[in-house]
């Protein structure tokens, strides 16, 4: 679970030693931050994703990578460091940030394909990994985010948001129920069976880029046309 990932001797020395970081911010990665001040280098270049987007911290969701709208501004900034770092090779990055942002194209048509069809379809949820995905392809999460950010947290949900969470499954009021494939418990898992039982199409998105075979642009339009089957198909995918 990302949430709780702890960084080890390896990871630690492979961060001191780069000169450009990425990291997410909003709390999801602040490990780095711990490495970053333990080995200090004027020398490295560090990208926060919160501050590039000039997100508070209060913002609730940290999933950020899964907003069609962050990558292209990381990319940028990620070939701009690059320059400055080596600026006998900004063609090199300049146009290798021309070919990834073109790649992406698939997926922001996608996206916008599956919105013009299925524009406030409600859907139910475990927690906001995908929240940022959903939101852009028009789709109407009804799970309350209160539970969403509980499960998330790894904090029990109150028994009065898991009974709504229930009655979204079993009243016929969603389309698809979407949960963290990556990271399940008994709660999720029964909700799981619940929405089977319910002829609920279930879908599994991933915290983390599943392998092998996947690099960010597929897994990307793979988890959009995943949530596309179980709206036009009735058909569940908890496996990429």
């Amino acid at each position: 679970d990302p949430h709780t990932f702890e960084a080890g001797a390896k990871v630690s020395q492979t961060v001191s030693s780069a000169r450009l970081v990425v990291q997410n911010g909003l709390g999801y990665d602040s490990y780095m931050n711990k490495i970053e001040a333990a080995t200090p280098s004027s020398a490295r270049k560090v990208i926060v994703v919160q501050h590039l987007l000039g997100l508070p911290d209060s913002t609730a969701n940290p999933h950020l990578w899964y907003d069609p709208g962050t990558v292209p501004k990381v990319a940028r900034a990620v070939a701009d460091d690059l320059s400055r770092l080596a600026p006998a090779h900004a063609a090199v990055f300049s146009a290798n940030l021309a070919r990834f942002t073109a790649s992406l194209q698939p997926w922001l048509e996608a996206i916008a394909s599956a919105r013009a069809a299925y524009a406030g379809t409600p859907v139910a949820t475990t927690e906001p990994v995908a929240a940022y995905l959903i939101e852009a392809m028009g789709l109407d999460d009804l799970t309350p985010f209160v539970f969403q950010a509980d499960v998330m947290n790894g904090v029990d949900p109150s028994p009065q948001d898991v009974t709504t969470e229930k009655a979204l499954l079993t009243g016929n009021r969603v389309k698809a129920f979407v949960y963290n494939e990556q990271v399940t418990d008994s709660l999720t898992q029964s909700l799981a069976t619940l929405s089977h039982g319910h002829d609920v199409p279930v879908v599994g998105v991933y915290e983390t880029m599943p392998t092998p075979g996947y690099h960010y642009q597929t897994w990307m339009v793979a988890e959009v046309r995943s949530i596309v089957r179980a709206l036009a198909d009735h058909v569940s995918t908890t496996h990429l």
